[in-house]
């Protein structure tokens, strides 16, 4: 079966839908999701936005702080985009509906910009606009409804996304084209419920797949997150950077049954602390900054408590402050942690590290464009430059806004401006000689070997042995997926698979090529930051195929 349009959306996150939205006037847009639109890491965001709009901010100061934050990684020239176009998108979100906890003027009234601001990791200043602790949700809500209603917008859900098709695709194929330039016009997709591949024709494609924290044991992440948009984007020849540094959110919930649940950094941005089990402070022995340290000083600084004392997990304490406060500020962590059993008015909950953002991704300009022609990056998949080596907290909505919007505007005068008349129809999807698996073993055994390896080896903190095992452990495993890959017709699972193999393998090759330590990237054997050698990027392309 074969689909064409205009644009294709690979992912329904905010930076997907708000992309779509911003292109659906000029163009036809199919925009694929592999399971529901609405179970996105997008949609599980608890804390907010960052963007200055208190009297005593300013963007001078969101920008420093997101340079420390980098730790001497991020491009000063996206930074000062990302920032100063930050309360524009926010305006822009108002007025599609989104509605964010305001602050009541004391003659009782409510400005439309008088915010009620609070503050997390890293911030000098409060900053982050939020929607209770449900933002990510509210932001997914309103989106989708938008993109639903769209007369130019076609949403397939239950569709995952299996490999980009490109210029070079058709040559490998035996097709003639007209060109030798490198250009992607579409994708590969399996039909999830119909159980069948299909051929996304495009002018534009955007990679907006979210995250990859499905890689490691223990993570944030909803589980769709498979870096899928990273590993698709290599696989095509585009360039990947920064795959070292890997986010883990400091304060997870510690529970058997609590899969994936966050608490939010505004937790401590209220007030909250981190405790030992014997109910003392520790974050002071680590950063003068406290329980308000960047997110990579305090993951490191749990792993290295609880690798001290041997106890599974140290606490996160808001009990100090008024029950009604607590309550009304963070409605959802308070009935989900009373469902674990935990009252957070009146106890501390426990809580442990787990694998959250990841930094680096496909390398994009400032337009969100990659090196392939024709192909976008926005969000999480992309490296643009604005995190460096540590996301400053609540910096990851404004970027995928920011970045929607300016893909978007170059997007359009690309398919304004590009010639399509002499490119020939993309090759349909061929699974000649392959047989449906009986040996679904394969998948799971090699998925749970992956994520444990990666959790002990290419976690928090890393050694040059520990990486070498690990590289050693996923190029067994790559060769016994390229193998069954091409043996047998493909299924979600073995697409996701694939997908989060290839994103480790990248993980491992760019966190052995570092030699310091520095933002998320913490080696043992060389646990001091050297800017004379390795203030840069670590970038790594596949070869390509002749």
């Amino acid at each position: 079966m074969n689909i064409q349009t205009d644009f294709l959306v690979i992912g329904s996150g905010i930076a997907g839908l708000m992309f779509a939205l911003k292109v659906a006037d000029q163009g036809t847009v199919a925009l694929i999701t592999k399971k529901d639109i609405m179970e996105t890491n997008t949609s599980q965001a608890q804390g907010g936005i960052a963007s200055v709009f208190d009297k005593l901010d300013s963007f001078d100061l969101h920008i420093q702080d997101t340079l420390v934050a980098g730790d001497g990684l991020c491009n000063i020239e996206v930074v000062e985009k990302v920032v100063t176009n930050g309360p524009d998108r926010i305006r822009e979100l108002i007025d599609l509906g989104v509605s964010f906890n305001l602050k009541e003027e004391s003659a009782g009234a409510l400005q439309k910009e008088n915010f009620d601001l609070t503050r997390e990791g890293g911030h000098s200043h409060n900053r982050i606009i939020h929607a209770q602790d449900m933002t990510g949700m509210e932001l997914q809500k309103v989106l989708t409804r938008h993109v639903l209603d769209h007369h130019n917008i076609q949403v397939f859900e239950n569709h995952v996304a299996i490999d980009l098709i490109t210029c070079s695709t058709r040559i490998k194929r035996g097709l003639v084209t007209t060109t030798h330039e490198d250009f992607c016009c579409g994708a590969y997709v399996l039909d999830n419920i119909q159980n069948q591949v299909k051929t996304f024709e495009s002018r534009i494609t955007l990679l907006a797949t979210g995250g990859s924290g499905k890689v490691y044991l223990y993570t944030s992440n909803p589980d769709i997150a498979t870096g899928d948009g990273i590993a698709m984007g290599y696989r095509a020849g585009a360039t990947i950077a920064n795959m070292e540094f890997v986010q883990f959110h400091p304060t997870c919930l510690y529970h058997p049954n609590a899969k994936n649940f966050l608490l939010s950094e505004a937790l401590r941005g209220e007030g909250g602390i981190l405790i030992d089990k014997a109910g003392h402070r520790f974050m002071e022995k680590y950063d003068p900054r406290k329980d308000l340290a960047c997110r990579d000083i305090v993951a490191r600084a749990i792993d290295t408590e609880l690798k001290k004392s041997g106890d599974e997990s140290v606490f996160l304490d808001i009990s100090h402050k008024a029950p009604s406060f607590i309550r009304n500020r963070f409605p959802n962590l308070y009935e989900k942690c009373l469902s674990f059993g935990y009252d957070m008015t009146k106890e501390p909950v426990p809580v442990v590290p787990a694998a959250h953002y990841m930094c680096g991704g496909v390398v994009t300009d400032m337009f969100g464009r990659t090196d392939i022609r024709r192909l976008y990056a926005v969000g999480e998949t992309a490296c643009a430059g604005l995190h460096g080596a540590n996301r400053l907290a609540s910096n990851s909505l404004i970027e995928a806004l920011v970045y929607a919007d300016s893909a978007a505007t170059q997007s359009i005068m690309d398919l304004h401006e590009m010639n399509f008349k002499d490119t020939p129809p993309a090759p349909l999807w061929d699974e000649v000689g392959t047989t449906h698996s009986d040996e679904r073993i394969m998948v799971a055994q090699n998925w749970d070997e992956i994520r444990r390896f990666m959790w002990n080896y290419v976690g928090i903190v890393r050694t040059d042995k520990r990486l070498s095992r690990a590289r050693r452990r996923i190029d067994i495993i790559q060769n016994e997926i390229r193998d069954y890959y091409w043996d047998f017709k493909v299924s979600s699972d073995l697409i996701e698979l694939r997908n989060i193999a290839m994103v480790a393998e990248l993980i491992i090759r760019c966190a052995m090529h570092r030699k310091e330590s520095r933002g998320l990237h913490f080696n043992l054997e060389y646990p001091a930051r050297d800017d004379i050698r390795w203030q840069k990027d670590t970038v790594i392309r596949r070869p390509l195929l002749t």
